[in-house]
């Protein structure tokens, strides 16, 4: 699941649950395939009406922004708020939920507390100590989980708690990224809005199976289509990777890892499966399901050229990698594609397979 209505919530469906899992659930849903190619248009369509609406407006994710909302028109901003919810509504004819606050992690507090298609402007301290009081504090951005355990013998919480406690507690039991919480909690702006993203450091494609499997050539045609999408994010990003990593999730919980390092760093699909070929090995448990596969590129550097050795191939390698994305351009993205990837051939014919949500470039997130 990647999303669910407020109807299924109530059912207890939660968003990234497994579909049998939400039919178990909610058996009466009605369950859509998604369509990222869909949810691009409508988010860039979102984009460029917040950035009429505003100077300074970060891509934060396919449906998330944080835009400059000072000044208001008018020092209003309960009114600045109804009009860029109202405004997206005309637009787009998306319901969204907006949410002004004196930082953006408080904004993203008060957004959330305004669901479903609500506007709301806070910027007194004390509406904030109330909100902060009345939510627990895995509702900040970047709390869960762990950190959320770290925090509980400390007596931590709802989000007051954590802005009420001493700033070098925070700072020792959730580092650096923790105190920066902390700080926009109490209302001092420390995360800035970025309207352009800072380059990557790690580049991943992967993702689950569907089908668990235990057969090695299935694992392989899986290597061999993510990296086939890594590569093109290489070459979009201009960025050549010199560190890489596999990492296999099985069915019982187990995971496996391999990592390699490229002599010269490469965006060449030849040279990157031959070093993540041992890498898979390392990963690999025999006679055990696996069920996601994640492929990373570490180690970034931009694009250069390079001298090339007596009987480098790089020329003619070039030459078919710029035929393949070609005709994938023209006819399909998977039109010409390796043949190691048959065994996924169901993978393929399924429409919805052919774009994620990590082919929507420019989000600060993913």
């Amino acid at each position: 699941m990647i999303a669910k209505s407020y109807e299924m919530k109530t059912q207890g469906v939660k968003t990234g649950m497994p579909i049998w899992e939400a039919q178990r659930l909610c058996p009466d849903g009605l369950y859509v395939k998604r369509d990222f190619r869909w949810y691009e248009v409508l988010s860039r369509m979102m984009l460029e009406t917040v950035r009429d609406l505003s100077p300074r407006v970060e891509y934060y994710s396919i449906d998330e922004f944080f835009f400059d909302a000072s000044p208001a028109p008018a020092g209003d901003f309960q009114a600045y708020a109804l009009a860029v919810r109202d405004r997206l509504l005309e637009r787009v004819h998306v319901p969204v939920t907006v949410g002004i606050a004196r930082t953006r992690t408080l904004a993203k507090l008060i957004s959330d507390a305004a669901k479903p298609f609500g506007a709301l402007a806070v910027l007194d301290p004390g509406t904030e100590e109330s909100l902060l009081a009345a939510h627990p504090v895995t509702e900040v951005t970047g709390i869960a989980g762990r950190r959320e355990r770290r925090l509980i013998p400390w007596g931590i919480r709802t989000c007051l708690d954590l802005a009420r406690a001493d700033r070098r507690l925070i700072r020792q039991v959730l580092t650096a990224s923790g105190e920066a919480l902390w700080w926009e909690l109490n209302g001092d702006p420390v995360l800035p809005i970025r309207p352009q993203r800072i380059p990557h450091k790690i580049l991943s494609r992967g993702g689950s199976f569907g089908e668990p499997t235990d057969e090695p050539m299935v694992l392989w045609a899986w290597l061999v289509r993510n990296l086939e999408r890594l590569v093109e994010e290489l070459v979009y990003h201009r960025v050549l990777t010199g560190r890489v990593a596999v990492w296999v999730g099985y069915r019982d919980g187990r995971a496996g890892e391999g990592r390699a390092t490229l002599e010269i760093p490469s965006d060449r699909f030849d040279m990157l499966l031959d070093t993540y070929r041992p890498c898979l090995r390392q990963a690999w448990i025999p006679r055990v399901l696996a069920a996601r596969m994640h492929l990373f590129a570490e180690d970034l550097r931009p694009r250069a050229a390079r001298q090339l050795g007596l009987f480098d191939k790089a020329e003619a390698v070039d030459a078919a990698a710029a035929v393949k994305q070609a005709v994938n351009q023209k006819h399909g993205r998977f039109a010409l594609r390796s043949g190691a990837t048959l065994p996924l051939a169901p993978i393929y014919a399924d429409g919805a397979n052919s774009y994620d949500i990590c082919d929507v470039h420019g989000k600060t997130c993913f």
